[in-house]
């Protein structure tokens, strides 16, 4: 994060994102104070709070994966979730605090994860070792009787069987790592991992209760085992994962995930214009300004309790998003807008931005659907007029009909590759070179027929 500029983190994003530069721009400031507010002393560090986003703009325009490419960029907590699925507490639906919750054992996993790849070499010797231990178990000593009192203890020296116990260990250590047991099966005892299914009917949700029941119920029962009969390279991915997860420190592991979401967490809400009130309507508008209100002291910063312990959200990143077709962001409790002081506006996009989209980005679609049909030895070529063609198929039925932005192309494609993605089993290895003249004729029957595009494209 450290060596990343606003330029570099604009210029990572363009791989991935055609246009939008002011949200790109806004999301690169966000994520460089947060380095800079690291640099500078401590008694002003807390004082600093993160400007949040709104990000307004129809759907299909790039909100959402702006955001998930700049939680990748920061290497952070990341949650995306819809702020319509919230609801005023009282009412029956998710409370505003299992977004914390939820991004915490996000992190937790994470950390988790990061750790068990520090231990990785330990704990495939140790699995080795077991391994080992499984395929020549060790020779029993015969129990010798017990001393008795004023008798005489005699010394008694290493015997020649351990030495060649040790050879014998040391060649099946050998074979082992040459892979010459890797068609040998041995049984092995995992620990089953089912859990007593328990419902509970509850009015306020399961959030409100916040409880983990594997952790009430885990000391109750005995922990159950059962034998597998696996071959030996998946036994020792089992054993090394068995013992990656006994070497890791849950108590830091917890520590340093905590840390990781109240410093550098970013938590996307979509759909905000959907809770914002509504002018004009009769009776209780069910909770939308309520969920504002739960909001707010989110935002704000508080202390939310989750499982792990207490996370205080003062300094993570809200990244909000709407199309606001029938409200506006003046629309949100003031409260709430005083929160999101950075406002930027994204741009419908057009055939030159479709264009863009099919070719430029690292994971286009046309590189995605060449891979896909690489698998089956089709060399599928894309000629220039038919991108063109794509790009203004798509534009044009956004218009007519609803306008979902690029996610059209995903819906053009997809019909226009319909009988080659069926047929490419049963074709020999061959080139399908697509051209204009072959988009046209696949697909300007229902480009032309409204109520047809309405339902297929």
């Amino acid at each position: 994060m450290k060596q990343l500029t606003p330029r570099e983190i604009v210029s990572e994003l363009d791989k991935y994102i055609i246009s939008q530069n002011d949200a790109k721009r806004s999301v690169a400031i966000a994520l460089r104070n947060r380095w800079r507010r690291q640099q500078v002393p401590e008694d002003l560090r807390d004082e600093i709070f993160p400007k949040n986003i709104i990000l307004i703009g129809p759907t299909g325009v790039g909100k959402t994966e702006i955001a998930r490419r700049l939680a990748r960029l920061a290497n952070s907590p990341f949650l995306k979730i819809e702020a319509s699925k919230f609801t005023e507490v009282g009412y029956v639906g998710r409370d505003v605090e299992s977004m914390i919750r939820d991004l915490t054992e996000l992190s937790v996993s994470m950390v988790r994860s990061e750790e068990q790849e520090a231990v990785k070499t330990k704990a495939k010797g140790i699995a080795e070792e077991r391994m080992l231990d499984i395929l020549l178990p060790p020779k029993r000593e015969p129990e010798t009787p017990k001393d008795t009192e004023g008798e005489e203890k005699t010394l008694e020296l290493v015997t020649k069987d351990a030495t060649e116990q040790s050879t014998t260990r040391d060649k099946i250590r050998k074979m082992l790592r040459e892979g010459k047991l890797d068609n040998r099966y041995v049984d092995l005892e995992v620990a089953e991992r089912s859990m007593p299914v328990v419902e509970i009917f509850s009015g306020a949700g399961l959030e409100e209760m916040d409880i983990n029941l594997k952790d009430m119920f885990g000391g109750m029962f005995p922990k159950r085992t059962k034998k597998r009969k696996v071959k030996v390279p998946e036994a020792l991915e089992i054993l090394a994962q068995e013992e990656a997860l006994r070497l890791v420190d849950m108590d830091k592991v917890v520590k340093m995930a905590i840390a990781k979401v109240e410093e550098s967490g970013i938590i996307f809400l979509d759909e905000i214009d959907k809770i914002t009130g509504r002018d004009g309507t009769h009776g209780p508008d069910v909770s939308r300004e309520g969920v504002q209100r739960d909001l707010l002291p989110i935002v704000e910063g508080s202390t939310v309790t989750t499982k792990y312990g207490m996370v205080k959200t003062d300094h993570i990143l809200f990244i909000a998003s709407g199309a606001f077709h029938t409200s506006k962001p003046s629309d949100l409790v003031p409260e709430l807008q005083g929160r999101f002081p950075i406002r930027v506006e994204l741009k419908s996009l057009g055939k030159e931005d479709f264009v863009r989209i099919l070719t430029e980005p690292q994971n286009a679609l046309i590189v995605q659907y060449k891979a896909l049909l690489k698998t089956e030895g089709i060399d599928l070529v894309f000629k220039e007029d038919s991108i063109a063609a794509i790009a203004e198929i798509a534009t044009e039925v956004n218009e007519r009909t609803e306008n979902i932005g690029a996610r059209r192309l995903h819906t053009v494609i997809e019909r226009l590759l319909d009988e080659i993605l069926f047929d490419a089993p049963d074709l020999r290895e061959q080139q399908i070179i697509i051209d204009a003249k072959h988009v046209y004729e696949k697909l300007e029957d229902i480009k032309d027929d409204e109520d047809l595009s309405r339902y297929i494209l």
